[in-house]
């Protein structure tokens, strides 16, 4: 890794006296003006449907065009959003929540309550929240175009934080035509209510996206932007994402001012930025990003829960952090468990499998207790995508240095977010192991932790069956305060550690890149509204 960071810097440090790169454009794109937005993505757009996939690239460009009935703060508090309110009766056994007036999706039509209704039944389908509120719902229904009303077998307390939740997917409303689709196939045409409209027109996979402002777009009348709650303007009459997967190119364009936001650069070209007044360099959200080795529980050899445990002494979190942001400790923590470093459930129990002493010798004991025959491992991963390219070499070098049959596939980001939604064996083209990271918020809990759920063929990508995890969730959502909580969150780390449903490999400060003429940037992650020229 250390080789091919220098050469990155090498690249990086002459991109100041390249010519200038022509970027890309749609055809119906106009030259660089104060209002627009050019942006750097992290990886490929390659799936447009934000509630078939998880991947973070989809859900940046689904907060552009979709917007949700309650936004959730900085503080994981949920606020009204599309909604204009709430009211709750029977006990907590039915809500009823009224839509703001004047909503309207990008193709004109108003917002109706039939929309909201068809695209939580969607949601519900795919998201671990939702999957846990579906079974506690007697009705959905629209009572009118403005009202739809919840009916629970029992209180759900948790059904405004659910809502609210931003982690993938998160509860976006689309036109009831468009939602109707199966929650396990991909829409084909992208119409929301949001602050953006997406451009079909002018979409490239793997060159170029564009949108432009809503000018219909009511935003909320008062509030702060925090995360994806409160007044989401949008000063840009235009944004554009540029796909340039070569750092040194998209690091010229970036110093040059034809880009003007560069969402994760390596570390070597942060260090170059900072040295250049006119960028700004800092943390994309306040708390770190957990980062996962995931199996497939499917298929040989990790469907084994031996095999998983196998795995454990090989793994330093600190060697995949700093693949990611550089060898400097502040940047990342070494003691992620089941939930996000310096939130409220994190914990410290059963971590002596991932903090004691590391060694290959004992992991390739382990596997042979285990019967490791030389079965094939088919570790698959991206090029194109700082995190998770950098933690799959660590990977592949440690699966190479306890001597198993290593099948090493690199593709493009988007291959890997197809891929890794097959279900095939190996034979077949299917998969044995992959990494990736998340956002802080998507591991503070269990209710939003959705590689933690063992519920089989419905489990995120790898289909664990872990009746364990299921009954401590389900109790967590009944936990009355948060001490119980805690006592449950750490049952849950215990079990995940021993189960196996992944590795944590740790928890990293993921640093964003633009021009220092932008200021109003909502932390988070990729967020367009607020942020202003000037």
């Amino acid at each position: 890794m250390s080789m091919q960071r220098r050469s990155l810097l090498a690249g990086a440090a002459g991109a100041a006296a390249l010519p200038r790169f022509a970027i890309g454009q749609g055809s119906g794109a106009q030259s660089t003006t104060a209002r627009t937005l050019k942006f750097v993505p992290q990886a490929n757009l390659t799936s447009l449907d934000p509630i078939w996939t998880t991947a973070n690239v989809t859900r940046n460009h689904a907060w552009l065009v979709y917007d949700v009935l309650y936004g959730m703060d900085a503080q994981f508090q949920p606020q009204p959003q599309m909604a204009e309110g709430h009211a709750v009766e029977d006990g907590g056994r039915s809500w009823t929540f009224t839509l703001r007036s004047g909503l309207r999706f990008h193709d004109g039509e108003p917002v109706r309550a039939a929309d909201c209704v068809a695209s939580l039944k969607r949601w519900m389908k795919r998201n671990s929240n939702g999957q846990k509120l579906e079974p506690a719902i007697d009705e959905l229904v629209a009572l009118d175009d403005r009202r739809l009303r919840f009916k629970l077998k029992r209180p759900f307390p948790r059904l405004l934080a659910s809502l609210a939740n931003p982690s993938n997917p998160a509860a976006f409303i689309m036109p009831e035509r468009i939602a109707r689709t199966d929650p396990f196939q991909q829409i084909r045409e992208t119409v929301g209510s949001g602050p953006f409209k997406f451009l079909a027109s002018e979409y490239n996979s793997g060159s170029f996206v564009a949108y432009e402002r809503n000018a219909a777009y009511q935003p909320l009348a008062s509030g702060t932007p925090s995360l994806t709650a409160g007044p989401k303007v949008a000063n840009f009459d235009r944004v554009e994402w540029h796909i340039i997967t070569d750092a040194a190119t998209a690091s010229a364009a970036l110093q040059n001012g034809e880009i003007d936001w560069y969402e994760q650069p390596p570390p070597e070209i942060q260090q170059m930025f900072r040295r250049n007044r006119n960028i700004t360099v800092e943390a994309i959200d306040r708390l770190p990003n957990p980062a996962v080795l995931r199996f497939n529980h499917l298929h040989p050899p990790f469907n084994d829960k031996k095999m998983r445990q196998a795995i454990l002494p090989a793994v330093n979190q600190a060697d995949y952090m700093a693949s990611v942001v550089g060898p400097d400790p502040s940047l990342f923590s070494t003691e992620l468990g089941a939930f996000t470093p310096g939130t409220p459930l994190a914990n410290d129990a059963g971590m002596e499998v991932l903090t004691g002493p590391r060694s290959f010798d004992r992991a390739k004991a382990l596997l042979k207790e285990a019967g490791y025959t030389n079965q094939p491992i088919r570790l698959i991963g991206p090029t194109d995508i700082l995190a998770p390219a950098a933690m799959t070499q660590v990977a592949g070098d440690m699966f190479r240095r306890l001597d198993v049959n290593l099948d090493f596939v690199l593709t493009d980001w988007g291959s890997v977010v197809q891929r890794r939604a097959s279900r095939e064996p190996l034979d077949k083209g299917g998969w044995s192991a992959f990494l990736t990271a998340f956002t802080s918020f998507e591991f503070a809990d269990p209710s939003s932790n959705f590689p933690l759920r063992g519920q089989g063929a419905g489990a995120w990508f790898g289909w664990p069956t872990i009746p364990k995890l299921e009954e401590l969730r389900d109790a967590w959502f009944d936990a009355v305060d948060l001490d119980s909580q805690k006592k449950l969150a750490r049952e849950i780390q215990l079990t995940m550690l021993d189960e196996v449903p992944y590795i944590p490999v740790g928890a990293y400060t993921s640093m964003t890149s633009f021009r220092s003429n932008l200021s109003g940037r909502v932390p988070g992650f990729a967020l367009f509204w607020n942020i202003k020229r000037g």
